[in-house]
């Protein structure tokens, strides 16, 4: 039975399993959640990364596949949901500086990734195959997070071999940066180099919380919601996915590409995730009365992102990046390392709170919905409406930054 058990190729509940899968992830995002807003050590830990944890030991102990068709559905499906919901609140007139303080430091550290890319390539392509195709994907990925990952592999033809060996290199890595990210407010040397006014405000709050509370149970606390909130929040996020879908489609069938110019226009308006965003935008800023009045979106968004972070720990494959890729980590390692340079020396040089430079960072490597749920855990909820929106766009730019790192080295 143990030898079973620990059998990555022959998990113990198998692929197609579909509803058994389906209730481990839904169990450990709802074991995520009461850990964290029930003990203060979980809190500081925060529940996704305690998601992450309990996806990376079921995978990688032979229990739950790593590749399955439900995690692709959490993907395709329960992601773009996600992120209407999340954004039915945030009028976009109300925003104000934080978005524009994010968006430079994202700007920059977008370039500190390409940066990362074109140094990493030139100190180990000598060791690693298809490594300027590589490049590109992890430019694009470390910009605009997992969503950029798939296409840019496919535009660059890179094998199944290694698209496979670099995917599970970045989802180690990317766990390994989050736990860094989430540490960094509490590491003496950046609270007394950076101006960290969120974490000031949370711990000022913390000093009145009642015992066994955390701030995150604070934050989620009973909310008054009805059935008919429920179904317009369900119904909006729905109907903004599947309009957003057709429009990118649409335009994606009737752009030419025949020329570069012509190609970024096609990216552009033909990624679904932008018209989601723009459309959800569109409805809180001039519609606020009806959209933002909608209770529990925050909660419904924040809870598919959940069931998101558990998927993004399955892959990790620890005995897999040991025997395939321990190159490609450190390739990975160093482009996420280039991009947290970047970040904190601009952060610093323009005086920058410590909150806008982690989640700009975060919203670089793992794109919106990691950032949001960091936000959302550490109590920096002021920072959630912006984070969503500059971690969009990076969806398009980390497309337009792979493909020119990728020309850069003539792939």
């Amino acid at each position: 039975m143990w030898g079973h058990i620990f059998d990555l190729s022959n998990p113990l509940v198998g692929k197609d399993n579909t509803w058994v899968l389906w209730a481990i992830c839904a169990t450990g995002a709802a074991a995520a959640i009461y850990l964290e807003q029930r003990y203060k050590w979980a809190a500081k830990m925060t529940g996704a990364i305690i998601a992450l944890i309990f996806a990376i030991v079921l995978s990688n102990f032979g229990i739950i596949p790593m590749d399955a068709p439900v995690w692709d559905v959490v993907w395709g499906f329960v992601v773009p949901l996600s992120i209407p919901l999340l954004l039915l609140q945030c009028d976009m007139r109300k925003i104000g500086k934080d978005s524009g303080r994010i968006l430079i430091i994202f700007l920059i550290g977008s370039v500190g990734t390409a940066c990362g890319a074109l140094l990493a390539y030139t100190a180990l392509n000598k060791f690693i195959p298809e490594l300027g195709g590589l490049a590109g994907v992890f430019t694009g990925t470390y910009i605009g997070g997992t969503v950029n990952f798939a296409a840019l592999g496919a535009a660059f033809d890179v094998s199944g071999e290694m698209i496979s060996a670099a995917t599970v290199a970045d989802n180690l890595l990317m766990v390994l940066y989050f736990f860094l990210l989430i540490a960094m407010p509490s590491i003496g040397f950046f609270r007394k180099h950076f101006k960290h006014p969120y974490v000031d405000e949370v711990e000022a709050a913390g000093s009145n919380l009642k015992d066994n509370e955390t701030n995150a149970s604070a934050f989620w606390g009973r909310k008054e919601i009805s059935l008919r909130d429920i179904a317009l929040a369900a119904a909006t996020a729905f109907v903004i996915v599947a309009l957003s879908n057709i429009i990118a489609t649409g335009l994606g069938s009737v752009i030419p590409t025949s020329n570069p110019f012509l190609q970024i226009v096609n990216t552009l308006f033909g990624n679904m995730y932008l018209w989601i965003t723009t459309i959800a935008m569109l409805c809180a800023t001039f519609a606020p009365g009806f959209f933002g009045n909608i209770k529990g979106t925050q909660e419904l968004g924040t809870f598919l992102i959940y069931l998101f972070f558990f998927v993004i720990g399955v892959p990790a494959s620890v005995p897999l990046i040991i025997r395939n890729s321990p190159l490609l980590l450190v390739f990975a390692a160093i482009v996420v390392a280039v991009n947290m340079v970047f970040s904190l020396v601009a952060g610093k040089l323009l005086k920058f709170n410590l909150e806008d430079i982690i989640l700009a960072s975060n919203a670089n490597i793992g794109g919106p919905t990691t950032a949001v749920a960091m936000a959302v855990s550490k109590g920096w909820t002021k920072l959630v409406g912006p984070i969503v929106l500059i971690g969009t766009l990076g969806y398009v730019l980390g497309t337009y930054f792979g493909l020119i790192v990728g020309s850069i080295l003539g792939i």
